[in-house]
């Protein structure tokens, strides 16, 4: 998926999407935290479905123009948790959980509403939704991919065995200009695109191609 080729009034009808993407995918892990035992995010006024309060403006560009992107994290404090290594994989699993719930709930109004929508709103409200399922899928995707600081690599973190978590946290410091590097390099596409195929495939009208 890419959006960087959309024409201005694409662009704008996507914006509705990616505040919501990002939103709601922060307020999951948020939510999820809190249903662990963490309280910190609702202490600190991020179990909100207020988009300034996710917002990054990196993060927002990128997923506008390229499809994949990410919002400020929602601070987890994992003393809390009362099983770490479950509630770990729980919480960071929640954000695309959340995203993919969206994009199902989207694709199931097109099928019963979609005629119907479609007369009341034109092409427009059809893109609208449409958006809401690319972006949502998109940033699920990228977010499950195993490269800190994204929500994957803390999924992955959780089953490490002792021997590997020294190195783990070594490449954890340069995370973030690995990923750079990747998203300016393309290379990011052969780990995003099989994840995101996976989550393509678990839309409720089957296994279309991403």
């Amino acid at each position: 998926m890419r959006l960087s080729s959309i024409n201005p009034a694409e662009l704008l009808l996507t914006v509705p999407a990616v505040l919501w993407a990002i939103t709601f995918h922060e307020f999951c892990h948020g939510y999820a935290a809190k249903l662990v035992g963490d309280p910190t995010a609702e202490r600190q006024g991020r179990l909100t479905l207020n988009p300034l309060a996710h917002f990054d403006l990196v993060g927002t560009l990128l997923l506008l123009f390229a499809g994949f992107g990410w919002a400020k994290p929602v601070p987890i404090n994992s003393r809390y948790f009362r099983h770490p290594q479950r509630d770990i994989i729980l919480v960071s699993l929640a954000g695309a959980a959340g995203n993919v719930l969206t994009a199902v709930v989207c694709v199931l109004f097109l099928r019963f509403f979609g005629t119907f929508w479609l007369s009341m709103t034109g092409m427009a409200g059809f893109q609208v939704i449409w958006q809401m399922i690319l972006v949502n899928m998109g940033l699920a995707a990228f977010n499950l991919i195993p490269i800190p600081p994204l929500d994957g690599s803390k999924i992955l973190y959780a089953f490490l065995p002792f021997r590997l978590l020294k190195p783990y946290y070594w490449l954890e410091q340069y995370g973030m200009f690995i990923l750079i590097f990747l998203l300016a390099t393309g290379v990011i596409d052969i780990l995003f695109n099989p994840i995101a195929r996976v989550l393509w495939a678990l839309l409720p009208f089957g296994r279309g191609r991403w």
